[in-house]
């Protein structure tokens, strides 16, 4: 009980403070009784009611408040994160009769620090006629819990150097400023200097390291520092966990949990469940979740918003989006981040129309949303049937203001290059011209790529080249694609001589795309030769060129690299197999060929994939094999699709066979009736052993469906320029300079002695 005190009360504001009801105040009748009022709620926590009090009190009498009460004040503001209160109580005290001692100035100096106010704060440190170290480490603290991490380690150098020893909480700030300054080697220096220092073993500092290292990604010296640990709290195995997952061991972690489980030291609190479940969803093993789940509600966290986004996130991942649902449910006030958890879980997941039910219902809630919600929702359309729903995210990204973060319209140039036509996606990348960044470009370029627009890849190039932004690794990956489409070999010597000016050639992504390039644009050599500089190739670059010598033909040499890529211990790949199965076909062995198949998942964990079935249907059918062929279509693992049956009627027309390659043409024109390469193939079959009514019944089928057969594309390059043409083409500037060179041409092999085969009695000639 506070003494002399009246009973009588006073009302007083809310002063800024919404969830703070109005305070009910005494009438003081000394100043003592003001102090011990104000400290007695500072004790209590109530923070917001004892800066109230101060407020009412500086406004309405003049009284003296002594050294602890500002102290405690100070702490209030603190905890409030209040600047503006913190600078009226520092305000006091400078107007005031009292001398701050080093313990108030130290308060001070921490709350300008969590306020974020570092200018308030150096200069308070500046001025303090006397330091100890808890000074140094609130304004090292205050440097590093905003960010400004250089000028946090440059004041830990000016306190060794003052001759003071830093206790754990500074060893604390300072190591979490360098974990966020990536300097691994400053960072070895101070876990040198914590070693020396005798609050070495404490937590503070050890759990520190622990953090810093696994920031680094170095995982192995973050064990080693967590196995030496003498006695663990609930930070260290929570730090070591999330480390764990965050770099991809996510069994370790789930280990690890289960070794502090059997402990049985500590109850495991709500991050550590949600590193814990987040490694689930990056295993896939909603199994293992559910385990988890009901181990979290043991745990009274079944409800606990935190431990529950992560939950319903890992659902979604795993595809239980059911239980994704039910488990979101559960959040008693679910906030903005468990919203963006559950729609981005729809959203990857591919449910569209269930992510933007969420974002209707949070709409309602009275929550706004952010950039990240409605990138979440432009991942969920990813076809054309989503594509009225990424209009009508556009629209409200326009309305909120959103189109002018880059990284939305970044996710709005994709979700267009999914759904739409290209124009629609360089509309997007034209309106954000002013704005654009590195990823913009890579998208846009990637965009042109899926819509085969390769002319438009070495154009924006070009302008990206003179821009601000330089290409990365991606960039050069996607021009080295187009090169490798239009078999461009003098554009993809230009990449390769730019990746190694600017250093990109060691990026082992950026060696394996050249690889491939070089193979599509039948250098085989200058392809050998860079898998030869390589220091380490993975299964990327072996299977590169076993599929490039195996589509050239060279078969053998292409077994040989997997027998030798089979004994240097490189696991192979689904397209490794494809390689390797093209090779049997092309030299013959059909034996091996067959061998490879049934035993490249038993031996290889190569799940066997269409373009697998469709290389075994080649292997077959090009040795002659057309029953067998047709016999493996049929007992296929799951429906077979055109370019299986297009590879058995090719195969049916070189051999002659009516029969089966009549039954091929029938599936063909079954999955797709307008298919003019089925029709032609299958006259052609008709004309090569000169059944002409059978002829002239599918050329008159052609007709009456309107069947054209697709033009032929050719396409050359000169100086820097792609020229396309198509059969019988007239578009181009120099159309008529052509055509008199191919006169000229025609008129030299009549002179040589050609004459034209007439294959077919039709007045329309077919082409292949």
């Amino acid at each position: 009980m506070i003494k002399n005190f009246k009973p009588q009360r006073l009302l007083t504001s809310n002063n800024g403070y919404p969830n703070c009801q109005p305070t009910v105040l005494p009438i003081f009748k000394t100043e003592e009784s003001s102090n011990d009022y104000i400290s007695s709620l500072c004790k209590q926590n109530l923070f917001k009611e004892a800066v109230l009090t101060f407020d009412f009190l500086q406004n309405n009498t003049h009284f003296q408040i002594k050294l602890s009460t500002y102290a405690h004040l100070i702490s209030a503001c603190s905890s409030l994160k209040s600047l503006e209160h913190g600078r009226k109580v520092h305000d006091h005290l400078l107007k005031s009769r009292c001398l701050p001692d080093i313990i108030l100035q130290n308060h001070i100096l921490n709350m300008y620090g969590k306020c974020g106010s570092l200018k308030d704060a150096r200069m308070v440190f500046d001025e303090m006629p006397e330091r100890n170290v808890v000074s140094w480490t609130s304004m090292i603290a205050g440097y590093s819990q905003n960010f400004r991490d250089y000028d946090a380690i440059d004041l830990y150098i000016q306190m060794r150097r003052s001759g003071l020893m830093p206790d754990q909480f500074t060893f604390g700030s300072v190591v979490r400023a360098c974990s966020s300054s990536h300097n691994i080697e400053l960072g070895r220096q101070l876990h040198t200097h914590v070693i020396k220092s005798e609050f070495g073993p404490q937590l503070i500092a050890q759990n520190s390291l622990v953090a810093m290292y696994t920031k680094f990604d170095r995982i192995s010296d973050a064990s080693v520092v967590f196995a030496r640990i003498p006695t663990k709290d609930l930070i260290s195995w929570s730090s070591m966990i999330a480390g764990f997952r965050q770099l991809g061991y996510e069994l370790e972690a789930l280990c690890l949990f289960k070794e502090m489980l059997c402990l049985g030291v500590y109850y495991p609190n709500e991050f550590i469940f949600g590193s814990v479940f987040s490694a689930c969803s990056s295993l896939l093993q909603s199994e293992y979740g559910k385990q988890l789940h009901g181990m979290s509600i043991k745990y009274g966290l079944g409800r606990d918003a935190f431990a529950v986004c992560s939950l319903s996130d890992m659902y979604a991942k795993c595809g239980s989006l059911d239980s994704a649902k039910i488990s979101f449910y559960q959040i008693e006030k679910p906030d903005l981040v468990s919203w963006n958890a559950i729609i981005a879980g729809f959203a990857y997941g591919g449910d569209a129309k269930e992510a933007m039910s969420f974002f209707s219902q949070m709409r309602h809630s009275g929550l706004i949303p952010d950039e990240i919600t409605v990138r979440s929702l432009l991942c969920a359309c990813t076809s054309r049937a989503t594509l009225c729903q990424g209009q009508q995210v556009h629209s409200y990204t326009t309305k909120r203001g959103f189109n002018l973060n880059v990284s939305v319209c970044n996710t709005l140039l994709t979700m267009y290059t999914k759904c739409s036509d290209l124009s629609d996606a360089f509309s997007i990348f034209e309106e954000m011209r002013s704005r654009v960044d590195l990823v913009s470009w890579n998208a846009i370029l990637t965009a042109c790529i899926q819509h085969s627009q390769v002319n438009k890849v070495f154009q924006l190039l070009k302008l990206m080249h003179s821009s601000q932004n330089k290409p990365d690794q991606i960039t050069l990956i996607n021009v080295l694609g187009a090169c490798a489409d239009i078999a461009s070999l003098e554009m993809g010597n230009q990449v390769h001589g730019y990746a190694l000016k600017t250093g990109l050639n060691v990026d082992i992504s950026v060696t394996n795309g050249l690889i491939d390039m070089y193979m599509k644009c039948g250098a085989l050599g200058s392809s050998r030769k860079l898998f030869g500089s390589m220091d380490n190739p993975d299964v990327v670059s072996w299977s590169s060129l076993i599929v490039g010598y195996a589509q050239y033909g060279y078969g053998e040499e292409a077994l040989k690299l997997f027998r030798t890529m089979r004994s240097l211990g490189v696991k192979p790949n689904q397209v490794t197999f494809v390689g390797v199965l093209s090779a049997c076909s092309h030299v013959g062995l059909v034996e091996e060929g067959c061998q490879f198949y049934r035993t490249m998942e038993t031996d290889y964990g190569v799940v066997p994939s269409r373009e697998h079935c469709s290389c075994v249907v080649d292997l077959l059918a090009r040795s002659g094999h057309l029953r067998e062929a047709e016999s493996f279509i049929n007992q296929m693992p799951f429906d077979p699709d055109i370019v299986v049956w297009k590879t058995l009627l090719a195969a049916c027309k070189t051999r002659g066979n009516v029969e089966i390659g009549k039954r091929a043409a029938e599936s063909i024109l079954k999955l797709d009736p307008s298919s003019s390469a089925a029709h032609v193939l299958l006259c052609n079959i008709y004309a090569s052993i000169g059944k002409w009514d059978d002829f002239a019944r599918v050329r008159k089928l052609m007709k009456s469906r309107g069947v054209r057969k697709v033009p032929g594309q050719s396409w050359i390059e000169v100086k820097d320029k792609i020229h396309v043409f198509l059969v019988e083409d007239r578009s181009h500037p120099e159309r008529d300079e052509l055509y008199r060179v191919l006169q000229d041409l025609w008129l030299q092999m009549q002179e040589a002695g050609y004459v034209p085969i007439q294959r077919y009695s039709s007045s329309e000639p077919l082409h292949e």
